[in-house]
């Protein structure tokens, strides 16, 4: 089963799961949960090849639903459910698949559609660095600002970075989410609908939800809602943390 982090205790709003996008994990997202578990349980995913979960061979929507949908009947029970990016596609995918363990959702800057790019370039920086001569963050934030210029984006891929392994090490399955990316850019083909009520959250600045998107969208969720922080992009929630908390506080009580 997925590696999970656990947060607040259980109160009578239903528990919150959060599952993280690519190349993240649980641990990014531990500032939210804490601060959402002041009135319920927050539970935190690694997801397969990321974090301390298990690797594996494959990395398709499915499979990342199966995961999920394993996490929820372990506790017993439907629960809210926010996914970001990857994430979020694993939550819808979760929901559609097996609406009866998903009572509201929440997908944050992601559609059910097939987007053009693709994040091999990152791998091929992570890839790239000289892990058995890194000694601190600074060297390895250095060595990365030569193919990534981004200090947001690095300051993120390096919270998988474990510096204290010996020698130290990316907690990422690399090779399998470069082999996979297709799968995880793209969205596949399903049938059904998910009913309940579902939040389409974005960033003012992405372009990851777009109007055109909409119709995917109601088509598969029906009851879809839609709102947009104003001056943040596709990491909406790290951008702006506050806001953020505040509407998923609201939407999920």
């Amino acid at each position: 089963m997925l590696n999970i982090l656990r947060y607040g205790e259980i109160s009578g709003l239903p528990r919150l799961l959060i599952v993280h996008g690519l190349f993240g994990s649980a641990r990014n997202w531990g500032a939210i949960a804490k601060r959402l578990s002041d009135s319920r349980e927050v539970i935190s995913v690694d997801m397969r090849n990321h974090g301390d979960s298990r690797w594996f061979d494959s990395h398709s929507y499915a499979d990342l639903a199966d995961d999920l949908a394993e996490v929820i009947r372990a506790e017993g029970g439907a629960l809210d459910v926010l996914g970001h990016s990857m994430g979020g596609k694993a939550a819808m995918m979760l929901a559609l698949a097996q609406p009866d363990l998903v009572n509201r959702l929440l997908v944050a800057d992601i559609a059910p559609v097939t987007y053009a790019h693709s994040q091999s370039h990152l791998i091929r920086a992570m890839r790239a660095l000289p892990l058995a001569q890194l000694h601190s963050r600074a060297e390895a934030d250095a060595a990365l600002a030569r193919s990534v210029d981004e200090p947001g984006v690095r300051a993120f891929l390096l919270q998988s970075l474990d510096l204290r392994a010996s020698p130290p090490r990316w907690r990422l399955n690399l090779d399998v989410l470069e082999a996979e990316m297709d799968r995880i850019m793209g969205w596949p083909e399903v049938t059904g609908a998910f009913s309940g009520p579902t939040l389409f959250l974005s960033g003012a600045r992405s372009d990851y939800v777009l109007p055109e998107h909409r119709p995917a969208i109601r088509n598969l969720f029906p009851a879809a809602r839609f709102a947009k922080l104003p001056g943040v992009g596709h990491w909406l929630h790290a951008e702006a943390p506050r806001p953020f908390e505040a509407t998923a506080r609201m939407w999920f009580d």
